[in-house]
C-alpha cells in the first residue's frame, strides 16, 4: 500500500497538518534529513513526526471494496448476516427464558453465550452497514479504541463460554448422579462471573497495549473493523514487544480455555467407550454434540483465519477471511443448537405459538 500524501489525509480529516513553511523546509534540509535536490526535497516533504495515539483524530477503514457497484451487494449481505444473527440468537434466550424446564446449568450458559454472540456481531457489523450506507469510512480515535475493546471483550467471553459449557458436559456425562449437586446455582455464577471477569481483563490489556502506539501519516486500516495486528502494522515505532506481549496474551486467554476443552472432551469420550451398549453411546454422545460442532467451528474458523493471514499478503483478504469467525459463526451458533437439540426445537415452537 502507497504512502497517502499529506495533502490527501488533511483532507480526509485524519490528520491536522498545518501548512509547510520555506524556513521549516530550509532547516530540515541543512539538518541532514535531505538536501537542495529535488530527492532532497521530497524527503523533507514527506517526513512527518510520528504522533501517539492521542493525536491521532481518526482512522480510515477500508473495508473489503473500492467497487461502488460491489456496495449494494456487501450492504444487502451484511444487513441480511445481522438480522439473522440478532433474530436466532435472540428466540435463544427468549426460549431459555420463558421455558422452566430450560432453566439448567447447560441453557443458562447457553443463553450467555447467544449473549455474547449478539455483543459480538454488534461490535463490528452495523460499522460496516454505516459506512456503506453514508460512504463515509471513518472512525474515531475514541471509537476505535472502544470496538476493539469490546471486540476483544465479546470474542474471550465466547472462548471462555465455551470451555465452562465443555466442563458442564464433562459432569453430565462422566459424573451424572452428582450433576446437581456439583453444578449448583453458586457454582454457576461464579462460573459465569469468572468469565466475565477473564474476558474483561483480556479486553483492558489490548486497548491498554493499542493506546501505546505510535502512528505516521497513515492511518488507513485495510480492514472493516479496527483489527490488533493491522494497527501494529500501521505503527511508526517498534513493535517487537507488543507483538510478543499479544502472543503472551493469545497463549494464556485462548490456549488455557482450548487446553480446557481437550481435557473436558478426553474424559467424556473416555467414559462413552466404556459405555456397554450402542444406545447408550449416541445418548451420551448427543447430548456433546452440538457443542462439539460451535467448537469445531468457532476455533477452527479463527485458525484459518491466523493460517490464512500468515500466508497470504493481502489484508483485504484478510478482512474477507475474518468475516467467518467474526459474522458468520454467531449467526450459525443458533441453529446449530436448535437443530440438534430437541428441548431447544420443542421451547421455541412453545414460543411461537404463544405468540401467534
Amino acid at each position: 500500500m502507497s504512502m497517502p500524501t499529506v495533502g490527501s489525509l488533511r483532507a480526509r480529516g485524519a490528520v491536522d497538518v498545518s501548512p509547510y513553511n520555506p524556513e521549516d523546509l530550509d532547516l530540515c534540509c541543512n539538518k541532514g534529513v535531505g538536501n537542495r535536490s529535488s530527492r532532497g526535497i521530497e524527503s523533507c516533504l514527506c517526513y512527518v513526526e510520528p504522533q501517539n495515539l492521542t493525536g491521532v483524530l481518526e482512522f480510515l477503514l477500508l473495508g473489503f471494496s473500492d467497487d461502488p457497484e460491489l456496495q449494494p451487494v456487501i450492504f444487502s449481505l451484511f444487513l441480511s448476516m445481522y438480522l439473522v444473527t440478532m433474530l436466532g440468537n435472540l428466540l435463544i434466550i427468549l426460549a431459555v427464558s420463558s421455558d422452566s424446564r430450560l432453566h439448567t446449568p447447560m441453557y443458562l450458559f447457553l443463553s450467555i453465550l447467544s449473549l455474547a454472540d449478539i455483543g459480538f456481531t454488534c461490535t463490528t457489523v452495523p460499522k460496516v452497514i454505516l459506512d456503506i450506507k453514508t460512504h463515509n469510512r471513518v472512525i474515531s480515535r475514541v471509537g476505535c479504541l472502544t470496538q476493539l475493546s469490546f471486540f476483544n471483550l465479546f470474542g474471550c467471553l465466547d472462548s471462555v463460554l465455551l470451555t465452562v459449557m465443555a466442563y458442564d458436559r464433562f459432569v453430565a456425562v462422566c459424573y451424572p448422579l452428582y450433576y446437581r449437586v456439583i453444578m449448583n446455582p453458586r457454582l454457576c455464577s461464579l462460573l459465569i462471573l469468572v468469565s466475565f471477569s477473564i474476558s474483561l481483563l483480556d479486553s483492558q490489556l489490548h486497548c491498554l497495549m493499542m493506546s501505546q502506539l505510535t502512528f505516521c501519516v497513515n492511518v488507513e486500516i485495510p480492514h472493516f473493523f479496527c483489527d490488533p495486528p493491522q494497527l501494529l502494522k500501521l505503527s511508526c515505532n517498534d513493535t517487537s514487544t507488543n507483538k510478543i506481549v499479544m502472543y503472551f496474551l493469545g497463549a494464556i486467554f485462548g490456549g488455557i480455555p482450548v487446553s480446557g476443552i481437550l481435557f473436558s472432551y478426553t474424559r467424556i469420550v473416555s467414559s462413552i467407550l466404556r459405555v456397554p451398549s450402542t444406545g447408550g453411546k449416541y445418548k451420551a454422545f448427543s447430548t456433546c454434540g452440538s457443542h462439539l460442532s460451535v467448537v469445531c467451528l468457532f476455533y477452527g474458523t479463527g485458525l484459518g483465519v491466523y493460517l490464512s493471514s500468515a500466508v497470504s499478503r493481502s489484508p483485504r483478504k484478510g478482512a474477507v477471511d475474518s468475516v467467518m469467525y467474526a459474522v458468520v459463526v454467531p449467526m450459525l451458533n443458533p441453529f446449530i443448537y436448535s437443530l440438534r437439540n430437541r428441548d431447544i426445537k420443542r421451547a421455541l415452537l412453545r414460543l411461537l405459538n404463544r405468540r401467534a
